[in-house]
């Protein structure tokens, strides 16, 4: 019989609702003693922020009676490791999975034709490219011209990361020819690639008809990717984004443990996971800078968390302004609580590097690769993010939601369900529904066992719910002057 409420951990002053109980809907919290006004309401076993006023034993808790704790930067000078410095040599067997080795030796999970514009000016061009050729997906964007400082370089960082990315087994690059990020310099930035998977068309320099002469070489490249075969490469070869949206009161229970059980599983094979969405992390950054793998990889989570945290004091936003209606709706009440249900999608993994907004993971051997658990520059936007996650050299993002959503980015993107009811709702939009670890009482070992499987038939070829649908997107972050 499925229970009522759960007390996550020991210390906690509330518990949430597992079904629709009198005054406390599903998902939501109610206290588990009086609290008084300001005092810290305890969840996760961390404060997610303070009682307005005085609330009643059985009462709910939501976003009319606690608010945040959290403001302005910190110095962190109390934080120490808990992680001592080791290699990340897995003791486990060695695994393998059915993938594209390139010749940069990264390794794709899919064998795509892409086609990519330098400038959004072409988007309409290179969506007539992919209709005349019959085959392909064409990545539209707004950018590529009248940008100025980080916001043109990150432009050209994530484009050229989605041109070498491994998942695709031919790319054309579109450009106009008069735009700021200029296709000839921005060929620079791809360094030696392999010119024979990688083509360029600039529409201005193109005699006749630019869309016929982008649809022959979509056509060449996808005749020359039939060729490609998956070969057995090492599990250490996989990387994955974690990322959440549309969170609600059942992520920190259900799903985002199952991912932080995951992520651990594949570190400890020598994989590697990437964790962003960073201002879904204040509020709980110090539990993950006690599993900075060293004293410079803590440095870089501090320099990290504070740099976000000044990108929204410079824009005159508060920090903890964050759970979004849907969140609230759900049960999320607090950017702490949100935090803390969000990390979980770490595990316990220690944490072995930091990388900036548009870098990537340099390309693995194939004995090892970077292996790991990685943070990873970037808002907490859904599209945004997981782009990011994806540029970053990820070729599976899982996504775990509350809510529910049809989205996806350029690499294939796994939706998990919170809760039983929304992967019933939308199977069209849920690749797997973790809310059995409550709605039928699974054990965690016994659900990871199932998710493990269906992440393996996913990274085999099995598409995701949104890739049957023919959905994807990406999207790059601005912060800047637009000219």
């Amino acid at each position: 019989m499925m229970k009522e409420s759960i007390r996550i951990n020991p210390a906690d002053t509330v518990a949430v609702a597992l079904q629709d109980l009198p005054g406390i809907p599903a998902g939501h919290k109610f206290a588990l003693r009086d609290i008084a006004a300001g005092e810290d309401i305890i969840k996760y076993g961390n404060p997610i922020g303070h009682a307005l006023h005085a609330i009643r034993k059985g009462e709910l808790v939501d976003h009319h009676n606690i608010a945040t704790n959290l403001s302005g930067t910190l110095d962190y000078g109390d934080i120490r490791r808990e992680c001592a410095e080791s290699d990340s040599h897995s003791k486990f067997p060695s695994l393998t999975f059915p993938g594209y080795l390139r010749a940069d030796g990264r390794v794709g999970i899919r064998n795509d034709i892409w086609v990519i514009p330098t400038v959004g000016c072409v988007n309409g061009i290179c969506r007539q490219i992919v209709e005349q050729a019959g085959v392909g997906i064409n990545f539209s964007h707004n950018y590529g011209c009248s940008q100025l400082g980080d916001d043109h370089e990150n432009t050209r960082k994530i484009l050229a990361d989605m041109v070498l990315h491994p998942n695709a087994g031919g790319v054309l690059v579109v450009g106009l020819g008069c735009e700021n990020n200029q296709p000839r310099e921005f060929e620079k930035l791809l360094g030696d690639y392999d010119r024979r998977r990688i083509r360029f068309l600039i529409a201005q320099e193109t005699e006749g008809n630019e869309v016929e002469a982008g649809a022959k070489i979509v056509r060449e490249l996808y005749e020359q990717a039939r060729s490609d075969e998956r070969v057995p490469v090492p599990l250490s070869s996989l990387r994955v984004g974690l990322k959440c949206g549309g969170s609600d009161g059942f992520s920190g229970i259900t799903a985002n443990p199952l991912l932080g059980a995951f992520s651990d599983w594949l570190c400890a094979r020598g994989g590697t996971t990437i964790l962003t969405e960073v201002p879904e992390m204040f509020g709980a950054e110090h539990l993950l800078m006690r599993r900075a793998a060293s004293d410079d990889v803590l440095k870089a989570t501090i320099r990290l968390i504070n740099n976000f945290k000044e990108y929204y004091l410079s824009h005159g936003q508060p920090v903890g302004e964050n759970p979004s209606p849907g969140n609230k709706a759900g049960g999320i009440s607090t950017l702490e609580e949100k935090a803390l249900g969000c990390t979980q999608k770490s595990g316990t993994s220690p944490v072995r590097g930091v990388l900036e907004y548009g870098e990537r993971l340099p390309a693995p051997s194939l004995e090892c690769g970077p292996s790991g658990l990685f943070l990873l520059s970037a808002p907490g936007n859904d599209l945004v993010a997981s782009t990011a996650l994806a540029a970053a050299g990820c070729q599976l993002v899982l996504f775990t939601t509350g809510r529910g959503t049809p989205f996806s980015t350029f690499v294939p993107t796994l939706k998990v369900a919170t809760n039983s009811d929304l992967a019933q709702h939308k199977p069209q939009w849920m690749d797997f529904d973790a809310g059995t670890l409550v709605s039928r009482d699974e054990p965690m070992d016994e659900l990871l066992e199932r998710f493990i499987a269906c992440v393996l038939d996913i990274v085999g070829g099995q598409p995701t719910c949104a890739e049957q649908a023919h959905i994807h997107d990406m999207a790059i972050w601005k912060n800047g002057v637009t000219l």
